[in-house]
């Protein structure tokens, strides 16, 4: 889905494979400028807020109840296409990570079914003593439903590190289901049983473009300075 507002008038129960945002941009620059962030509503800053704290290492059930049962989430190491295996990856990342912190963050776009941003997150894998820090951009397309309640969620959560999109064709994104698809199977607390029942919210094949460029349905775009 090339147009972002577009997913504002999608069916409420349509997968969230349908939601995706595709896109590049000029530059693989994400360095974000909190003075130029654009204002959020109290409820959808609250959703942003949620997001944040799941990146930094501080999942609960009901912030992971921000996704759909149906959700997608696509980054660089994970395609995760339900709540069930979304909630293994936030719980996971606080065995993995002594240290997540969000240092910088600017939202970009603020449209009816879609907020983005840009932000600068530090990370320290458990054990290793260097800090990785990294810049990236954040698309979340909201559930049609809930854009204007107090609770809004999330279908497809897209986070991208670079000028491309993703394919999803290769090696590299085979890994990225595979290890979606097999890390939630070692989680064994009650937080992510909590959503076991959501591994048979609905789905659809995987849409392959052959490109993460231009050419494979990913729009040049540019994004607030």
């Amino acid at each position: 889905m090339s147009d972002s507002v577009a997913s504002a008038s999608l069916p409420p129960n349509a997968p969230g494979e349908n939601f995706e945002v595709r896109q590049t941009h000029p530059s693989e620059d994400y360095a974000p400028d909190p003075s130029k962030s654009l204002k959020l509503s109290p409820a959808r800053q609250a959703l942003v807020n949620d997001i944040l704290d799941l990146y930094c290492c501080k999942p609960t059930v009901e912030k992971v109840k921000r996704y759909t049962p149906d959700c997608t989430y696509d980054d660089q190491f994970v395609y995760a296409n339900d709540r069930y295996k979304m909630a293994g990856q936030w719980f996971a990342l606080p065995k993995l990570f002594s240290l997540s912190t969000t240092n910088l963050l600017q939202i970009v776009t603020d449209e009816p079914g879609l907020i983005q941003w840009k932000y600068e997150q530090s990370w320290k894998a458990k054990y290793i003593p260097k800090v990785a820090t990294l810049n990236a951009l954040v698309s979340l397309s909201l559930a049609p439903d809930t854009i204007d309640s107090d609770f809004i969620q999330v279908k497809y959560h897209k986070d991208q590190a670079n000028d491309k999109d993703y394919s999803h064709e290769g090696f590299g994104f085979s890994f990225k289901k595979w290890q979606a698809d097999n890390v939630v199977k070692l989680m064994d607390s009650p937080e992510v049983k909590a959503f076991e029942a959501d591994k048979g919210a609905g789905k659809e094949h995987v849409r392959t473009y052959g490109s993460g460029a231009a050419e494979g349905d990913a729009p040049t775009k540019e994004l607030k300075p």
